[in-house]
């Protein structure tokens, strides 16, 4: 079986030299060794500052909607955030199971992130936050968000869990907006078994923050802030040293898998427009056919064959009851209706990528 994704496993013997300290040190959370060399090191590599690792990408979303005043509102304000409907559910069921409405802009067909055109017919009185997605690491129009935000007042947190390592002209994607948010579950490119991050642009952000992944507790006998427990411990760090330290060797191995899915499949398939600024992570290898019917085909093809594919992201938000009743967003319903992720891992060997090609192309002939 060829699965769609799969987690990237570091060197053993480096991963038991950390754990070896952890044991002597018998540290195994609050703050320790590795939790503040992990920080120092992600910060050094990704190029930003004021980073604070939590324990999944989901609380890390949470806790900058919370530091940023976002989800403190009172029921009765109504508070809303806009976001897309083209991602992973986790995006809007956050703000919901904080208290926020989530209000869906449709994407741009091209791009797949939500188009600053739809965001700004969708702001109220009641906004308090925009929450753009950099789909599959590509760049939003921050240029456009941001200036919507600065115009309206109102924050902006980036949902960049695809994003890591992605620069836009020449700089760190994840300085845009006051936050930014990352997940670093096993199936991500960077990971550290479950994690995740928050970038935040002010350090008194940042700080706010700091204090509430730990309860809101500021010493011994002292509580300062609303907080809840969101701490990254020391084995999750010592699993993302080591997955950081092969970093390179990892995206030169999946840059040359998606290269050659792009050299088969151009012509044939519709790929995502990304911003020429953009300098690509290879996270995902994402592919839209000519109708859903087509897509489902390709799948069950691929699937007969041992192939698993992703139909990343299905359903649009729009359409899900749980999180409320909403106007359709036809842009995305069309994009998550003919979205298939193909296998996308650095060790995917060249006879099981020819095999899933030629498995695609064949439906496509016919």
């Amino acid at each position: 079986m060829i699965p769609v994704t799969k987690p990237y496993l570091p060197s053993r013997e480096k991963l038991d030299q950390y754990i070896d300290g952890i044991y002597e040190r018998q540290w195994l959370t609050n703050n320790g060794q590795l939790v503040r060399e992990l920080t120092r090191r992600l910060e050094e590599y990704l190029g930003v500052e004021n980073l604070l690792l939590v324990a999944n990408g989901t609380l890390a979303l949470q806790i900058a909607y919370r530091a940023l005043g976002v989800s403190d509102a009172r029921p009765e304000q109504h508070p809303e955030a806009i976001t897309s409907p083209f991602t992973f559910v986790a995006t809007a069921s956050s703000l919901k199971w904080d208290g926020v409405e989530p209000v869906f802009a449709d994407i741009d067909p091209e791009t797949w992130c939500i188009d600053p055109a739809n965001i700004k017919q969708a702001i109220t009185p009641n906004t308090r936050a925009l929450v753009p997605v950099h789909v599959f690491g590509n760049a939003c129009n921050v240029e456009s968000i941001d200036a919507l935000a600065k115009e309206h007042g109102l924050s902006v947190i980036y949902d960049a869990s695809h994003a890591f390592g992605v620069k836009y002209k020449g700089e760190s994607l994840l300085t845009y907006g006051d936050a930014a948010t990352l997940s670093f579950h096993a199936t991500k490119l960077f990971h550290t078994g479950e994690g995740g991050a928050i970038v935040f642009k002010r350090k008194d952000d940042f700080e706010r923050a700091q204090k509430m992944i730990n309860f809101g507790i500021t010493g011994p006998e002292t509580i300062d802030e609303l907080g809840i427990n969101a701490k990254m411990n020391e084995l999750q760090a010592a699993l993302g040293l080591c997955v950081l330290d092969e970093m390179d060797e990892n995206l030169a191995a999946r840059g040359s898998v998606w290269r050659e899915y792009e050299r088969a499949l151009t012509n044939r398939v519709q790929f995502q427009k990304k911003s020429e600024d953009v300098v690509y992570n290879f996270a995902y290898f994402p592919a839209v056919f000519e109708s859903e019917t087509q897509a489902k085909k390709v799948a069950a093809a691929l699937k007969e064959s041992e192939v698993l594919v992703r139909r990343y992201f299905y359903p649009s938000l729009d359409s899900v009851k749980c999180l409320g009743e909403y106007p359709i967003q036809p842009a995305s319903r069309d994009i998550a209706s003919r979205v298939l992720c193909l296998p996308m891992f650095g060790d995917l060997d060249k006879a099981e990528q020819r095999k899933i090609i030629n498995i695609i192309s064949a439906e496509l002939d016919t």
